[in-house]
């Protein structure tokens, strides 16, 4: 849906907007599913984290049945898999990851090794474009590293890793590999299966356009899904979960990593959302994402940087994601005044903008006009005049 035709949109990369579709689907599972069965509902419902699951991995993930599970979040997912990563490696006491990755896991890193007395290594970009090299991973890995986990997008510069290389790299130590790819999925085509991915996690309401705080999903190699065991074993994760006996014995498969209720109202827009990705096929999404992205690049070159601003983002079309992010030092005063404009982007400090051409709902003219826009307010000094400081910028 497109709220106000005069809005150049181009922050699908952070929250997707709304399909029609959902709408129709949170109706229909309130009245006619809640409304009318009420807890007979239940019937259908019980397993709809696994059916649900099933349609991002096959649709997104290049995962086969049985091994992607949507619920939720991806902090709680990114900690459970962690911390049974770390359980199945017993006697390793190093962990590795980007010192640019995204906030959330970094925290969670840091109090996971704080609690067990591990070691925390934090890879440094030293290339200046946002990513870590095969190279420079390979120096920090040895028989003592137990996990690594990387993004498979880097969420401010947009660079995109050699999730096969590098997960292949961090195998041959015999440590597990654990992949981010919040901003990836739905964008950037994923194999899992044929790259050998072990673990991974990710959102659904960037490019899956399934709404703020939508359920996400965890990936689990099947191979690892008997070996692995996550710390919080609730009641779906349970054999006989309606058995109600006095302890816990561990469900087979991606069960096994479930740990409560499905919230089914999300899921549903989660379904839809990954419904409408699978019949535009992830092939012809990235290849949108690719050509939107160097339309961008091409515009920052010609009409943003002769006016202070510089590319982040790599240059090489195989190794960025979905989104561009570019450096001016007004990029909080620039932020504000493009909201004003109605060209939605995103600021990160302290000088970065990022924008992105979500493929399923964003036109190439948006990124055109919206471009335009930014242009014209720095060539007239407009993003000097924006809201003061104290609003807030997202």
């Amino acid at each position: 849906m497109v709220a106000d035709e005069s809005t150049c949109y181009l922050d699908g990369n952070s929250l997707g907007r709304l399909p029609r579709a959902s709408l129709r689907a949170v109706a229909d599972v309130m009245e006619h599913e809640w409304g009318r069965d009420l807890i007979a509902g239940w019937d259908g419902w019980i397993d709809e984290a696994q059916h649900v699951g099933d349609l991002i991995g096959r649709a997104a993930l290049g995962a086969a049945a049985g091994q992607v599970l949507a619920i939720d979040t991806t902090s709680a997912n990114f900690y459970q898999l962690c911390a049974a990563a770390l359980r199945a490696r017993p006697g390793r006491s190093t962990v590795v990851s980007d010192a640019a990755n995204f906030p959330t896991d970094r925290y969670i890193l840091e109090g996971i090794c704080r609690d067990r007395g591990l070691r925390l290594v934090l890879v440094d970009d030293f290339d200046g474009e946002g990513d870590v090299s095969l190279d420079r991973l390979a120096s920090v890995l040895n028989d003592d590293v137990a996990l690594v986990t990387l993004s498979v997008v880097q969420y401010r510069s947009g660079a995109l890793h050699d999730v096969a290389g590098m997960t292949a790299a961090i195998q041959r130590h015999a440590a597990l590999a654990l992949w981010d790819a919040s901003h990836a999925v739905g964008v950037v085509p994923l194999e899992f299966d044929r790259w050998g991915v072990d673990l991974a996690v990710g959102c659904t309401y960037k490019y899956g356009n399934s709404g703020p705080g939508a359920p996400a999903w965890l990936y689990v190699a099947a191979h690892h899904l008997d070996a692995l065991q996550v710390p919080i074993q609730g009641w779906f994760a349970q054999a006989d979960q309606f058995g109600m006996g006095p302890s816990f014995e561990r469900a087979p498969g991606i069960r096994g990593f479930q740990v409560a209720t499905p919230p089914i109202v999300g899921l549903r827009c989660v379904r839809e959302g990954f419904r409408m990705i699978e019949r535009a096929g992830i092939g012809a999404i990235a290849a949108k994402a690719a050509r939107a992205t160097a339309m961008m690049v091409s515009l920052h070159d010609a009409w943003l940087a002769p006016l202070g601003c510089t590319l982040v983002t790599p240059r090489d079309p195989a190794r960025r994601g979905g989104h561009l992010t570019f450096h001016h030092p007004q990029a909080e005063q620039l932020s504000r005044a493009m909201r004003a404009a109605n060209v939605i982007g995103d600021y990160r400090a302290p000088n970065q903008v990022r924008v992105a051409c979500s493929p399923l709902a964003t036109s190439y003219v948006e990124v055109w006009d919206g471009f335009a826009r930014i242009r014209d307010l720095l060539s007239s000094g407009g993003h000097l005049r924006a809201a003061p400081p104290s609003s807030r910028v997202t």
